[in-house]
Parts: C-alpha cells; structure tokens; sequence
C-alpha cells in the first residue's frame, strides 16, 4: 500500500490531499493564496483524522517543486521536507508545469504537444512543451512572449496552449492554425498519478539538496537605508 501526503502551495490556490494506491482519499483546497502557510498544517491535520490515519502512516510526501510564487513554493518545500526528516519518510516531486500538462492531457487529447504556460510577469512566462505521453520536449524554462514564440515548432505540430501566461499570449494577437488555447486547471488527482509514478520508481528527492524550482533568480529587498 502506497499512502502519500501531497502538498502544494505553488500557484493561486493551494492543495492538500492524501492517496492510497493512486487513488484521492479526500484534499481540501485554499483559494486565498496569501493564506497558503497556515493553511497547510491544518488541513494536513484534519485529511488525517477524518481518514483515520496517522502522519507515522505516511509512506512519502510529495510536492509541486514549482515555477510559481516564490513564497508559496518555500511553504510548500519546507512543509513537505519538515514531515520527511521529523518522519525518515521519502520526498517525492513533481513540477508544476508537470501537473498541468497532465491536466490538459486528459481534457483535451488529440494534439502533438502541449506548453503549459505560468504569467512571470512583465513580457514574462515559465513554460515547457510535452508530448502526449508525457515525454518533455522542452524542459521548464523562462522565455520572453513575442508574436513568434513557439513559431519553428508550430510549422508541423498542433500545440495546445493553456494556462495564466497562455492567456497573456493570446492577447497578442497569436495567429497559427496549429496553435490552440484552452482553460486547464490540475488537482489533486494529477498529482497522485505523477507522484505515485515517482514513488513506484523509487525517484526520491535528495532531502538535503532539494530545493524549489524558481528558474528565475530570486532577489530580496532589504531595509531601506535612511537618508
């Protein structure tokens, strides 16, 4: 029996869930993301007792390593990665791009590609490119949107576009007849498939060198200085 805890505080709303065998036992969903840290505890807590398991129980945690919010990609790490050394379980991680190709996958079959697509913000996206199968063709990666994004690739391959920077994209008066844009939000139950794919493989994370997926550098304001 495989029982894993799933958490995920990457994007606008956040996920709690908890699977045995691939199968979704109960999640609950936060919708405030400037709530996602002291949502997780809580809701970690309360999927347990109303499953009538204990966190010993827990044979791994997973959780969505980003691109996303910066601060929501820390909670989620170091939440998932606290369960796993304070319990010796493993960690295991999917990235966000991951779950909402597998998503739009399963909504809509029957296109060559698929590029999940994140707002970065500015004339910014974090995006990757999947086949059917789930095969990465271009890993997850910052790109700059212009008219021409993707254009070599939509020469011959029907694409899929969704997601927040997807509808940026579109804005910009995208024009291939190859090229498609669709809304596909991912929950728990594409997570579960992916992590238990992980678990099943033995794809465990590295709990001391693990760290979220920023792809972008991230950069601290200090204290403004006095004058």
């Amino acid at each position: 029996m495989a029982l894993l805890l799933h958490i995920d505080t990457a994007l606008e709303k956040a996920f709690v869930g908890l699977s045995r065998n691939g199968v979704l036992l109960m999640e609950l969903e936060n919708a405030v993301q400037y709530d996602h840290a002291t949502f997780v505890q809580p809701a970690i807590r309360h999927i347990l007792d109303k499953c009538s398991f204990s966190m010993n129980d827990i044979d791994a945690v997973g959780v969505t390593t980003g691109p996303g919010s910066y601060t929501g990609l820390r909670v989620g790490m170091a939440s998932a990665k606290g369960i796993c050394y304070a319990l010796n379980k493993p960690l295991v991680a999917v990235t966000t791009l991951e779950a909402m190709a597998a998503a739009a996958i399963e909504a809509f079959p029957g296109f060559d590609a698929y590029c999940p697509m994140i707002d970065a913000r500015r004339n910014e996206v974090y995006a990757a490119l999947y086949e059917p199968a789930m095969k990465v063709v271009f890993a997850p990666q910052a790109a700059i949107l212009s008219v021409d994004f993707f254009a070599q690739e939509l020469q011959h391959k029907k694409i899929l576009f969704f997601g927040s920077g997807a509808s940026k994209w579109k804005q910009m008066d995208v024009f291939s007849n190859n090229a498609s844009f669709e809304k596909a939000a991912y929950n728990g139950k594409h997570l579960v498939k992916l992590l238990l794919k992980s678990f099943k493989n033995n794809l465990f994370c590295n709990l001391a060198y693990t760290e979220p997926l920023y792809i972008k550098d991230v950069h601290f304001a200090g204290p403004k200085k006095p004058e």
